[in-house]
This record gives structure tokens, sequence and C-alpha cells, in this order.
């Protein structure tokens, strides 16, 4: 490691009025694995897709060894040395595993469309190197989701690039398959190329990488081997918020309640990548409940599926009843509302309109009731009454979403990242909305969250979810206690 392959300088990248990336430096060397990590836009993906030429930079250099690529075609960078691993597969479908690693051999010559002499062994030892010895002559469509990500691996090393980006290698995998990836990973590195690792799964990374980069808004927060960065105040402020404060309720008075929801080996999977693995979890009437994890962890897919927005495996008992084949619209009137991490606005509707659509199906003096109670909750939202969702800022687009989730007097309010993006003083006024929702009403609150010191003031209880599976449970002291140390 002597000469850096690929040098980064004051890389910046904006799109419209947003900065994505804003004054970066990075270098990676040969046979070494650095680790990209930060939370949701933190700018990570677009460096790689700067750096791979999918997306222009604004201004700044992208050095690879000593010639200038920033804003370079594709095409240009990949014969330059520098190939990717997208997160999502994209194989040719009515071409066999090896057909699939074998087009990466061909010459990029409109004139020379045959394989060099020896290609045909190439891809073989390629796809055995990749761990695909086994279906090399399978179509892409039938193959395991662990091996479809083998075969984009073995796709983008057939033309021996030096520099490797590899992004969310991990998402949608088994324990097991996450070591083998990193096995695999680990052998890139072995044989002299210089890997740079996107992920959520951010302890992994930290196994696997030589040294970390944290970004935060655009922003490299720390630099240094993964033991400094993951002990890092400012990256585990980030992650984790500020100090963690507790203010659980007796575990016998929460007891006492009912069960209303019982999650029982819930499964969950999207084609073949497996989303949720054999999730249990309890929630009792009028209790609070945070679940804890980081990005990809599988929190939104959890609730969607208690929600009935996705198919799964397992079961899901609400009221004591055991749900099975019920519409969305059918759970969310037995009293499960769910405030997506998205919003889902109607935009160009007023606030006020927001408000009114939720409350429709009560009669007028109960929706003038209702009203008021929630402007007393939120009141910017009286203030901003007559304004178009889609002009409000972030903070009061949330405020609205979760309000307008109220209206609809949910027995079970299931929160999704609330905290996402907002701002310090906002996260004030949402943690103080939800200390009067605890205090002054019987309302059970389902809580996901990656930011632990805004989630554990506000839970009885606390689930640990780590990529797919519940890790941990117990209350808020005994998280800060034994689990808040382990939690990046």
């Amino acid at each position: 490691m002597t000469e850096p392959r690929l040098v980064v300088s004051k890389l910046h990248k904006r799109f419209g009025g947003l900065i994505a990336v804003k004054g970066l430096d990075l270098s990676l060397y040969p046979g070494e694995i650095l680790g990209l990590i930060g939370p949701n836009g933190s700018g990570k993906s677009t460096v790689m897709q700067m750096i791979m030429g999918i997306v222009p930079p604004t201004a700044g250099q992208i050095m690879l060894d000593g010639r200038n690529i920033a804003g370079k075609p594709i095409y240009e960078i990949a014969r330059a040395g520098i190939g990717i691993v997208f997160q999502h597969s994209r194989p040719l479908r009515l071409q066999t595993v090896l057909e699939n690693i074998l087009l990466g051999l061909l010459p990029d010559r409109i004139d020379r469309l045959r394989p060099p002499a020896g290609a045909l062994d190439r891809a073989r030892a390629i796809g055995a190197e990749c761990g695909l010895g086994a279906v090399l002559d399978r179509m892409p469509g039938t193959l395991a989701f662990a091996d479809l990500r083998r075969m984009e691996m073995a796709k983008a090393i057939a033309r021996d690039p030096q520099v490797v980006l590899i992004d969310e290698p991990f998402a949608g995998l088994t324990r097991g398959e996450v070591e083998d990836f990193s096995e695999l990973i680990g052998r890139f590195r072995d044989h002299g190329r210089a890997v740079m690792l996107v992920d959520h799964n951010v302890k992994s990374i930290a196994s696997l990488a030589d040294r970390v980069v944290a970004l935060y808004l655009g922003e490299k927060i720390a630099e240094g081997s993964p033991v400094q960065v993951m002990r890092n105040e400012t990256v585990r402020r980030v992650y984790l918020g500020g100090g963690i404060e507790t203010h659980e309720r007796p575990e016998a008075e929460i007891a006492a309640h009912k069960v209303l929801l019982r999650v029982d080996a819930v499964s969950l999977f999207y084609g073949k990548a497996q989303a949720l693995d054999a999730v249990s979890l309890t929630v009792h009437e009028g209790e609070f409940v945070s679940i804890v994890g980081l990005n990809g962890a599988g929190k939104t897919s959890l609730f969607n599926a208690i929600s009935g927005l996705v198919p799964f495996r397992g079961t899901i008992a609400w009221d004591g009843v055991v749900r099975s084949g019920e519409s969305a619209a059918s759970i969310a009137r037995s009293g499960i509302v769910q405030c997506p991490e998205t919003r889902e606005l109607f935009g160009s509707m007023s606030v006020a309109e927001n408000l009114e659509l939720a409350g429709q199906k009560f009669s007028e003096s109960e929706k003038v009731a209702r009203l008021a109670w929630l402007h007393e909750l939120f009141p910017i939202l009286q203030a901003r009454g007559e304004q178009e969702a889609r002009t409000l800022s972030g903070g009061e687009q949330q405020m609205l979403a979760i309000a307008r989730s109220l209206m609809l007097k949910p027995r079970l309010l299931i929160l999704d990242e609330p905290t996402l993006g907002l701002a310090p003083v906002i996260l004030g006024q949402l943690s103080e909305a939800l200390r009067r929702l605890r205090e002054t009403t019987d309302i059970t609150v389902l809580l996901g969250e990656q930011n632990v010191t805004f989630a554990l003031p506000h839970a009885d209880r606390v689930y640990v979810l780590e990529h797919a599976r519940i890790v941990w449970q117990g209350s808020p002291a005994r998280f800060a206690a034994e689990a808040g140390e382990g939690y990046l």
C-alpha cells in the first residue's frame, strides 16, 4: 500500500437546491477494503455513482492511477479498470449463468463479438470462485437470491477491474450468507483489488473493512479504522442521537393489560430476498414499544406486514384474533394505523383537507372535537390550515402525517422513523407530543427508530432488530446498560 489507486478530491454534487455530496476527499489503495457508512441520505450511493460515471460530479476530481476520470462516460471508466456491483440483480434472463459471466469477457468492439481463446474456461473459473460452480448451466430465474447476488459479483470481476464498487452486498441475505459474501469480498482484496463497500449492515462492514469513512448529509464526519470510527462520538451521535434517557413504566403495570398485538415467527420475502426472519413480539394494550435498528434491518417490512400491505409467513394476532387474508383497509378500520416513513401526504390538498379526509367517518361534532385536540397537540397545523401540504417544511409535514394518523382514532399507532431528516427543534416538539400521548391517552404505540435517544424515552419495552431478526429485547434501562454499547 504505497500509492492510492483511487483518489477523490473536493468532490461535490448538487441536485437542484440539494447538496448531496460536499467537498469529499478520500483515497482507496490496492489490496484494501474501504467501508463507506452513513444513515439514509448521507450521499453514499451518490459517491459511488459519480466514481462509476453514472452521474456527473458538479465539481471535484476523481483520479484513477493518476488520470482524472470525473465526468467521463461509463464505458471509459469501465475500460480504465473500475467495476460496480449494484444492489439489485440485473441478469440477462434468457442466458445461463455461465453466459452472463462470459459476456464480461467479450471484447468491447462491435467488430469482435467472439470470445477470445480460453474465455469459457475463465468464465467457469470466475463462477467457481464466486460459489456458482454448481449452477453455471442454470437460468437466472431459477436461482436462489444469494446466487443471484453471487452472479452480479462474478459479472463485475469478469472484466478484471482493479477497483470494485459494491453497493449493499448484504441486503436480503441470511447470517450464513453474509459470512460467505464477506469471505468472497475478502478474496477480492487478497487478489490486490481495491474495494469500496457500501451497506447499511454497519457491523458486517466493520468486521470486513480495513478503513471506514463515515458520511452525514454529504460530508465526511470520520475516517479511520473500524474501531476508531465506531467509537467516534460524532458517528455515534448521528446513529444514536445524544445521551440515552429512559422513562419506562413498571413491568407489572404493563403486564396487567391484555396483549393487543402478537407477532409470531413472521418471515417476509421480497422475491427471493429475505427481509424478516422468524420475528416474534408482543405489544400490550396501552404500551409504548420501540423497535430499534439501523436502516435496512427490517423495521418497515415488519410494520407493512402488521398493516396488511405485504404477504408474510407466520401469524399475526390482533386483539386475540389471528388475522387471515384481511385487506389493509380492513386492518386500518380495526384500529391499526401506520404513519409511514415516507409520510404519503396529499401534497396538493391543504393541511385542513388532509385531516378532514382522515376524519370523514366521524360525526361533525366528533370531527370538530378531534381536530381541536390535534391542534392543541400540534399548534402549527392550525396556523397552516389553508396551506398546501407539499409546501410545508419537513418537520411540519411529519407533524401532519402523525396528526392525520391520529385523526383516525387508532388503537395501535405505528410510527415508522418519524425523526428521519428532522432538525433538533422539531425532534423536541415530536418528543413532547409523544409524551403527552403517553400520559393523557390510552393509545398503544409501536415506534420504529434508528435514533435510539429519541426512541427510548418513549418506550416501556425495546426490541432490537438486526439483519431481519430480533437479536435483543428488554427494558430501556437494560438496553442502556447492555445493548447500547454494541448497537453499532
